[in-house]
């Protein structure tokens, strides 16, 4: 009885704050704001908050040696079944371009963005346990740098693409060096700050960025020298095939770009794993004193984590410049740090599957929801769901918020937990006598 008291006065408390929340619009008259009670959304709120809050009071009914079981378990069945999703998961990448629906290519474009973003804040963040609140500022160099390159000396894409990423990964090494001594929250807020003075810079030093204007003209990736043009002249892609040439022959072609640059990321983070770097960060995300006392560097380690980090944000930061050919200060906001941090946490830290699977869901899911809202409003004639599917994008943040809450609550290391060592101590094999006595055991 006890727990149902408490679930419904945590409903009574969530319908108190949602209503005025969510009602409070603003009318196209003179008469000001007024409350409007949308009782289906404050329904389902109200019934979310109440099934969470008991799911939760059933969960830390359990003892915790049950719940560390639990999760231990979970975690291994995820696993397992990771080395069949995985290949599931890049057979529908590479597939997903022949739908021919420019919207779920733009869609795929866009969460595969957020996808290599992710990979490159987990290895700051999931490897090496730094936490980093100001990834976006590498995600707005890398973007600038090519700009400005492209602009001041007419260089193309694949070009400028190595270049963003070592100016990312130059800056990442000069964060690196004020925070070698800060931990947890100190180090949370240098890089926040961090992250708010190249916005600033990029907004006030008007004779390099062009400020709050942006830069404009941005030029557009080209396959071995030839481009994607709409006239179809020589030079083009669609006269050296001899095809009618259309709008979505770039996007498709963007869309491979971004998926090639994830899979590169993704490659190098695995391969890096396996290295003594690798063995190194996650030695230090676990225990800087004993990394110490070991004799690792870890001047060294937490360097090269920020610079590699950093250099994949440069890799996004220029596709996303060359994507939307105009890049301003108002898209490197500290909202983009967040939400990459949310899809690091949630899918779970160090993990590169979960952080994939994360992204799916918090930038895909919310799309597939919206839409989803969308045919139901459309199907049964009721503007109820159609004006909740027009609001969703501005409660986004809510929504992922309550994610991060009801996540720590259940399961604190993510979705799948990736904090088990790339190279872990086995049980030694027995040697054959034979070539003990031949001295090659």
């Amino acid at each position: 009885m006890s727990g149902l008291r408490d679930a419904f006065l945590s409903a009574l408390v969530a319908l108190g704050l949602f209503v005025p929340l969510v009602g409070l619009v603003t009318t196209p008259s003179d008469h000001g704001l007024h409350l409007v009670v949308r009782p289906v959304a404050t329904a389902v709120v109200v019934g979310l908050v109440f099934v969470g809050r008991l799911a939760m009071l059933a969960w830390r009914g359990r003892t915790r040696r049950d719940a560390v079981k639990a999760n231990r378990a979970f975690a291994e069945r995820i696993t397992r079944a990771g080395k069949y999703v995985t290949p599931v998961l890049l057979a529908a990448a590479v597939a997903l371009p022949f739908t021919g629906s420019r919207y779920y290519i733009d869609l795929g474009t866009l969460v595969l963005t957020y996808i290599m973003l992710g990979w490159g804040l987990n290895i700051v963040v999931g490897l090496a346990g730094l936490l980093d609140l100001g990834y976006v500022a590498f995600y707005a160099v890398g973007a600038y740098s090519f700009a400005i390159l492209a602009h001041t000396f007419g260089l193309g894409f694949w070009t400028c693409l190595p270049m963003a990423g070592l100016l990312a990964a130059l800056w990442g090494i000069m964060l690196g060096f004020p925070v070698l001594r800060l931990r947890g929250d100190y180090l949370a807020i240098v890089t926040l700050a961090f992250g708010e003075i190249i916005r600033i810079v990029l907004i006030n030093w008007v004779s390099l960025t062009n400020g709050p204007n942006g830069i404009t003209d941005i030029p557009r990736p080209t396959l071995f020298g030839l481009a994607f043009s709409m006239d179809g002249g020589d030079g083009t892609v669609a006269g050296f095939l001899g095809i009618e040439p259309a709008v979505i022959q770039r996007i498709i072609f963007l869309y491979y770009v971004i998926l090639g640059l994830a899979l590169l990321t993704n490659w190098v983070t695995l391969r890096l794993r396996r290295m003594p770097l690798g063995r190194a960060w996650e030695a230090l995300r676990e225990d800087e004193v004993a990394c110490r006392s070991l004799g690792i560097n870890v001047t060294n380690t937490k360097l090269t984590a920020f610079a590699i980090g950093a250099f994949f944000g440069g890799f996004a930061g220029a596709f996303f410049a060359t994507r939307q050919a105009f890049i301003s200060p108002e898209s490197f906001t500290f909202i983009e740090s967040a939400t990459v941090l949310a899809i690091v946490v949630l899918g779970g830290m160090g993990s590169q599957l979960g952080v994939a699977l994360a992204a799916i869901i918090m930038i895909g899911g919310l799309e597939a929801l919206r839409d989803f809202l969308s045919f139901l409003g459309d199907q049964m004639n009721n503007p109820v769901f159609a004006g909740i599917a027009s609001e969703l994008p501005l409660y986004r943040m809510l929504i992922f918020g309550l994610a991060l809450v009801v996540m720590m609550v259940l399961r604190p290391r993510g979705l799948i937990s990736g904090r088990t060592p790339s190279v872990a101590m086995t049980r030694p094999k027995e040697i054959a006598a034979e070539l003990v006595a031949q001295g090659r055991g």
